[in-house]
């Protein structure tokens, strides 16, 4: 048995408690929660008879655990999880995994002094049709890839703690919190881009809240849209249209089928794709099925019980999509414009 000690019992914590809940036959539990609010912790250690901690700290230097799973605001992501790879313990650390430089280094060298597993949570390197996508590319069923596009937007969210993810010193804005999914895939599904370009739209305050970047990553031309400012009534959606030289895909979040292929012989298909685990719980944010937040959870668990090195979103590879998008809003001119 996997026992998982997870600190943040918000929007994410209890997305993550319901796949350890789904997962439970895998010989995974919930044993410790954390959060400052003792009622949210409270819901979910109910479940499992998991102890309750005020604090992340606590729970990771008193709970007999495995693994620490940190789902807290991102500018707490870096003393935690330095703190449980210490305590030797496996880390699962919530996306983006860290806002600094200096960050970086600590996390790389402190999990090379304790050898503990550590993975981030990119969940789009693990979301089906995005996986689909890497597949397709990989072994060039369609040829070469000669154009993409990848947008990411959404309604303002407003369900952060003390709203945290508007504040960019806390989260990095838009552009760390949201823009990083799709950053980290192109750089997953091609590598580092050869040329970058960016431009920002910003608020009355100078805050960007819409972004568009350009990736020339081999002989391909991406780019990018990310945007979390829309109207209360506007869907969340999650998209790409990729051209190859023999077919294009197009995928939607919001319609179905929301995979179609469009090969360049007038066939058009979708895709059979494996089924991703569905909850009926209402946890609002973004989306109704645990999707590529289980196929990630399932992923580290199996690793850590195989004994086995991550590979699909290691630290490293999280570390340097952040780098990645640090150099892109320092392009744009800084998350804040003053």
């Amino acid at each position: 048995m996997i026992r998982v000690g997870l600190i943040g019992a918000g929007f994410m914590g209890k997305m993550h408690a319901t796949c350890y809940e789904a997962l439970k036959e895998n010989g995974v539990m919930i044993t410790a929660v954390a959060d400052l609010d003792q009622s949210k912790a409270g819901d979910i250690a109910e479940k499992s008879g998991a102890l309750v901690y005020e604090t992340g700290m606590e729970l990771i230097s008193q709970a007999d655990v495995d693994a620490i799973d940190i789902c807290l605001p991102t500018y707490l992501h870096t003393e935690h999880a330095i703190a449980a790879m210490r305590n030797r313990k496996h880390v699962f650390i919530e996306k983006p995994v860290c806002l600094h430089e200096e960050d970086e280094k600590e996390l790389l060298k402190t999990e090379k002094e304790t050898g503990v597993t550590v993975m981030v949570g990119q969940c789009i390197r693990l979301w089906s049709e995005y996986t689909w996508l890497k597949k397709v590319t990989d072994s060039k069923e369609y040829g070469e890839i000669v154009t993409g596009v990848f947008k990411r937007i959404s309604p303002k969210p407003t369900w952060s703690w003390n709203n945290w993810l508007h504040q960019p010193e806390l989260s990095g804005g838009v552009a760390l919190d949201m823009h990083i999914h799709d950053a980290d895939f192109v750089r997953f599904l091609l590598g580092e881009p050869d040329i970058l370009s960016v431009n920002a739209s910003r608020d009355e305050e100078g805050v960007i809240q819409q972004m568009f970047s350009t990736y020339k990553c081999q002989n391909a031309l991406l780019s990018s849209e990310v945007c979390w400012d829309y109207p209360d009534s506007f869907p969340f959606c999650m998209e790409y249209r990729v051209k190859f030289d023999k077919a294009t895909a197009v995928y939607n979040s919001t319609v179905s089928p929301a995979l179609m292929v469009y090969q360049n012989d007038g066939i058009s298909f979708s895709p059979t794709l494996d089924k991703e685990f569905e909850s009926d719980s209402n946890l609002g944010g973004n989306v109704s099925s645990l999707g590529g937040y289980y196929n990630e959870l399932e992923y580290f668990i199996n690793k850590i019980k195989n004994n086995e090195p991550v590979e699909t979103a290691p630290l490293s590879e999280g570390i340097n999509s952040v780098k990645m998008v640090l150099h892109e809003i320092a392009l744009a001119g800084g998350t804040v414009k003053l």
